[in-house]
């Protein structure tokens, strides 16, 4: 299994060199841009390059490295334009904050300075390294390509991609699991295959993004340019908000695993379940429905615990919240807003709970499914 982390490092003296370079790194990634939007559909990295690469190198004066790395980046953002089936054809536009460069052929780096390539060739940088950054330079990582990226403060941070390959674990050797409900009353519910459980609540959340949604409703009546510009600076900041609880919360979650000495955590497969569910939603809570960050909050808790070796595993949502986990009756009557009360055994507790419950013996369940299917093929090829 390989295992990749970015690592971020504050670029501590950045010059005119670097920021004309990005400027220059822009422009061609706009230039390809528009050769793209304008063939109505995408195109090949290959394709593109060939079109693209004489004006990045001669006009540009970009280096030949970054020249491949725009026709590329552009090529992959447009196949990602053409598969969200509800985002119609546009050109995409890009500002002069982020760059993409390779290892070895655009940067080195150690733990101190970074040598970036720029329009006037390699030079070193300063960068402020973390004592939680230091344990990626000891040799074990392997560096790949990676970002310097221009923050809304100004600053400019070196996005480090490292990855090394860790041992695989099977998940039909696990013993012990976790089931992980995600929703909005409270971001994440816990439950352990020996019934522990860990509630991590979400209601100061709630209340700061309901704050965020009158601030739009009042700026969105007003409709002038000072009143869209402070919508697109309120939405930024939301969505820092969210993921920054989103990594602490799932950190949370991971350390409740290891002190509970967990194998696989089991979590809901929810691709398509917005779309899905959203016309069973109220319009007043369309929004929150709509935009909170379900799945990064699994993303982030799934790379976290690969780090720790504990095994992820996606099971299908259907009726977690209904199933009763005593007598396993199914019905939308046994729940009701946060309360779970089966109709058919009477059986009571919290919902959420109930359905991180009903997630960890789904979880459970598909390991014992495969250790018999391969028991199963054993003893045919033994006969």
């Amino acid at each position: 299994m390989f295992l990749t982390k970015t690592v971020i490092l504050k670029i501590a003296n950045p010059d005119n060199d670097l920021v004309e370079t990005m400027k220059k790194y822009s422009d061609g990634m706009n230039y390809a841009s528009e050769i793209v939007f304008d063939k109505g559909k995408p195109i090949s990295a290959m394709k593109l390059q060939q079109e693209v690469y004489p004006y990045l190198r001669e006009t540009l004066k970009l280096k030949s490295q970054m020249s491949c790395n725009i026709p590329r980046q552009v090529a992959g953002c447009y196949k990602t334009l053409k598969k969200q089936k509800k985002v119609k054809w546009q050109k995409v536009e890009f500002s002069p904050s982020s760059m993409t460069f390779s290892y070895k052929r655009d940067f080195v780096i150690d733990e101190d300075t970074v040598k970036i390539t720029t329009i006037n060739g390699r030079k070193a940088y300063s960068i402020l390294n973390y004592d939680y950054a230091k344990q990626y330079f000891d040799g074990s990582w392997k560096y790949q390509a990676s970002k310097v990226v221009k923050q809304r403060d100004g600053n400019y941070y070196f996005h480090l991609c490292v990855g090394k390959e860790i041992p695989d674990k099977e998940l039909t050797d696990a013993s012990t699991f976790m089931g992980i409900d995600v929703g909005m009353n409270y971001l994440a519910v816990a439950s352990t295959t020996d019934r522990k459980c860990s509630f991590f609540a979400g209601g100061e959340i709630k209340n700061l993004r309901n704050q965020y949604k009158s601030m739009r409703k009042r700026l969105q009546s007003k409709g002038t340019l000072s009143a869209k510009r402070m919508l697109k600076y309120i939405s930024g900041k939301e969505k820092r908000l969210m993921r920054d609880v989103n990594h602490t919360i799932s950190k949370e979650i991971v350390k409740f695993a290891i002190e509970k000495g967990i194998s696989v955590i089991g979590l809901e497969d929810l691709t398509g379940i917005r779309d899905s569910t959203l016309s069973k939603v109220s319009k007043k809570r369309r929004h929150n429905h709509s935009s909170w960050a379900f799945r990064q909050l699994q993303t982030f808790i799934e790379y976290k615990a690969k780090e720790v070796g504990i095994i992820t595993h996606y099971v299908d949502p259907s009726y977690t919240s209904q199933t009763c986990i005593r007598c396993n009756h199914i019905s939308k009557n046994n729940r009701n807003r946060l309360s779970f009360r089966c109709e058919k055994c009477d059986y009571a507790n919290n919902a959420d709970l109930i359905g991180a419950m009903n997630i960890e013996h789904k979880t459970r369940d598909y390991r014992y499914i495969l250790k018999s299917q391969g028991c199963l093929s054993a003893t045919q090829t033994n006969a």
